[in-house]
């Protein structure tokens, strides 16, 4: 993969990492959520009319991301409100490059070099190996486990949907702008609707966060996608997942989670798949 899409997802990853950490500070994960929604979908829409849209064949994968995201979001709220950040993210990020890997075969019609191959899984291991998944099933919290690699699962499915989708769009711009308009509908409207209360009981701050979560999220969004024009799906979604290891010094600094020996090994792992996905 060319060394400016590997510089360019990678700090994509470490504005991902940022603003989960941001959702995982916010009281209320829903107005934060929402906030973050709102924020997203209102730099979109001021810059909808200047990029233009994307092709006709591209609108489907749009209409489909967008549910998918939704399924996204119900699913990484309710596993951070059961789980830690440490453990949570590493096996809803770790396992979609996998997934993706997979699901690329067949719909992309893309198979790995062997180095990426390899490197893709290095990465994977390196970023599961974060978590403490013998202790989470001796203590009783595999539903814990079960939400954080379905979240996993989603992370592929979008990743694979916006793929193929932002390939067909000639108009990378105007697919993430729609994306984001469209993901800026369904949690707000409910949440709104059915969820008043919450809203008006939230504080300035949550708001505040998940604003500017938002906007990070549209900026490291938008990288992804352009990197998806240029390289192939498993590959930039192994280097997207490298936000885990920032991911994992954020909720060790600020969260006080556990940091152990294991992250070295799995710091290592990772620095080797990404390595190895960038040889040509």
């Amino acid at each position: 993969m060319p060394g400016v899409v590997t510089a360019a997802v990678l700090g994509a990853a470490a504005l991902h990492a940022t603003w989960n950490a941001l959702a995982k500070s916010v009281k209320d994960p829903l107005v934060g959520f929402v906030a973050l929604e709102l924020a997203a979908g209102g730099i979109a829409l001021v810059a909808a009319p200047f990029v233009g849209l994307p092709a006709a064949a591209a609108w489907p994968f749009l209409v489909a991301s967008a549910v998918v995201h939704v399924a996204y979001q119900l699913f990484l709220m309710t596993s951070y409100r059961v789980g830690d950040l440490n453990q949570v993210y590493p096996i809803a990020r770790g396992t979609a490059p996998l997934v993706v890997a997979l699901l690329a075969v067949p719909f992309a019609g893309e198979r790995l070099g062997a180095g990426e191959a390899v490197g893709v899984v290095l990465v994977a291991t390196g970023l599961v190996s974060l978590a403490h998944i013998r202790e989470w099933v001796a203590t009783g919290r595999p539903p814990t486990l079960l939400l954080a690699f379905g979240t996993g699962l989603i992370i592929a499915t979008y990743t694979v949907i916006d793929g193929l989708g932002v390939r067909r769009s000639g108009n990378v711009p105007g697919y993430a702008a729609l994306l984001m308009l469209a993901e800026a509908v369904p949690l707000p409207l409910y949440t709104f609707v059915a969820q008043r209360a919450r809203v008006r009981e939230a504080s300035a701050s949550n708001w505040r966060l998940g604003s500017l979560g938002g906007a990070l999220s549209f900026a490291a969004y938008f990288i992804v996608l352009w990197a998806q024009t240029r390289g192939t799906l498993a590959a930039v979604a192994a280097l997207r997942e490298t936000s885990v290891i920032v991911g994992v010094i954020i909720g060790t600094v600020l969260f006080h989670e556990h940091f152990g020996r294991r992250r070295l090994v799995a710091g290592l792992l990772v620095a080797g798949g990404v390595a190895l996905i960038n040889l040509r």
